[in-house]
């Protein structure tokens, strides 16, 4: 995609399969059972955004500015999932964080959420998973 500026990125080591890992994430992102292509879900009360599932990449995007990818790729001890949180705005991109007090602190609660799934992700398949540095392979 064009355009797009990332905001923050943070990625987790899963001592599992690529395969089950994808189909775990596509569990917790996306309850309705689809797996793949293009479609809109109500991720809240009066919001939709737009989902793209390819290969093992999950994609929402809603809202003028926000768009999350997830992705999983093969790592030496199983899989890496890396999410990362671009800004698509297509008009004053600059705009995007001082309109919104919602960037103060983002990276920071962005990796602890995601420190906290990976714990859980952990859990839920029976494998270790640790924190690992961006752009990590």
């Amino acid at each position: 995609m064009k355009g797009k500026k990332l905001i923050t990125e943070v990625a987790g080591i899963v001592e599992a399969p690529v395969a089950v890992v994808f189909d775990d994430l596509a569990g917790m992102l996306l309850p309705d059972g689809r797996r793949t292509g293009r479609f809109t879900v109500e991720d809240l009360p009066g919001h939709t955004s737009a989902v793209e599932v390819v290969g093992h990449t999950v994609s929402f995007q809603g809202g003028w500015w926000y768009r999350g990818e997830w992705s999983v790729e093969p790592h030496p001890r199983g899989a890496l999932l890396v999410h990362r949180v671009f800004n698509v705005a297509q008009g004053m991109r600059w705009g995007v964080p001082p309109a919104n007090r919602f960037f103060i602190g983002f990276a920071g609660r962005t990796r602890r959420a995601f420190a906290e799934s990976l714990v859980q992700t952990g859990r839920r398949l029976g494998c270790a998973t640790r924190l690992a540095a961006p752009g990590a392979s």
